[in-house]
């Protein structure tokens, strides 16, 4: 009994772990997409200024949805920015970007998001977390159209 407990709280943890790597990860691009609502310029300004507003409040969303389900299923999340920019693959906004190499930014960012979690909806479903897969199911879906729309929008 006691190696059954053991292998399902290794399980748990790992599932903690692949939603604290989401928060962090949605944390740093939260202030990211911020960083570009407020700095895009040109000609494109209305569309990627409207754009950026409507990513960075999904990202709002995603970050409480991810923490909650987190104490939900007995963990803590990752709460500090410091921790965030220590754990996160997204990097900080560059500054003096053009509107295109913001939007190319957020397309690489995605990405990673979107590779990582397939990789965390398979853990969620190795530790028979049903909830959690379908949760990163939802993001992945989600991202995989912004993507290609920020894509389409490159050419």
């Amino acid at each position: 009994m006691a190696n059954t407990k053991k292998a399902s709280t290794s399980k748990e943890n790992k599932v903690v772990s692949a939603l604290n790597q989401q928060v962090v990860d949605w944390t740093v691009l939260y202030t990211k997409l911020h960083n570009y609502h407020w700095y895009v310029k040109g000609p494109t300004f209305f569309a990627l200024h409207e754009k950026f507003e409507e990513l960075y409040n999904q990202a709002g969303t995603y970050i409480d949805e991810l923490a909650e389900r987190i104490l939900a299923i007995g963990g803590h999340p990752v709460a500090t920015l410091k921790e965030a920019l220590e754990l996160s693959v997204i990097k900080e906004a560059k500054k003096n970007l053009s509107a295109e190499e913001m939007v190319s930014d957020l397309a690489k960012d995605f990405d990673k998001l979107i590779a990582q979690l397939k990789e965390s909806q398979e853990t969620a479903e190795a530790a028979g977390d049903e909830m959690t897969a379908d949760m990163f199911l939802g993001m992945i879906t989600d991202l995989e159209k912004h993507n290609w729309m920020l894509k389409s929008y490159l050419g």
